[in-house]
């Protein structure tokens, strides 16, 4: 469905097209918009197997007893700016400068987002993981 209307978008604004950069890059932040668009509009977010695999193994401290399906709530939770670049930052693989061009914002401001959304991912997890297990006794 956003792949569908990102071209349609595409094709119907090809006139609009100045020849200012590439191509590629034009079609590129158009489907980026489309799937912001997209995802804003559905609040809630899914993502593969594959896709939670890969942040589980990249977050040093997110505890493997988590299962894909509470992380996942914890990122759809998250306020809109951070979700949305933290998606595409982790789970898409965009670079920082990629984020901050298709958004129309600084690239600190990305970076910024990012670290913040991590950072309460990672407090969220936490505190679960606490409730679900206690604190340990010292």
């Amino acid at each position: 469905e956003v792949m569908l209307n990102g071209f349609l978008k595409v094709f119907t604004n090809i006139k609009t097209f100045r020849n200012e950069g590439s191509f590629e890059g034009w079609v590129r932040r158009i489907m980026v918009r489309e799937a912001i668009s997209f995802l804003r509009g559905k609040k809630v977010m899914e993502f593969s197997e594959e896709d939670m695999q890969q942040f589980q193994e990249s977050a040093n401290n997110v505890d493997s007893c988590f299962e894909v399906e509470h992380i996942q709530n914890h990122i759809d939770s998250l306020p809109e700016g951070y979700k949305a670049i933290f998606v595409m930052h982790a789970v898409e693989g965009y670079k920082h400068a990629e984020i901050a061009e298709l958004l129309s914002i600084a690239e600190g401001t990305s970076k910024s987002q990012f670290f913040k959304a991590r950072k309460l991912l990672q407090e969220k997890l936490e505190f679960n993981k606490k409730a679900h297990y206690g604190t340990p006794k010292i």
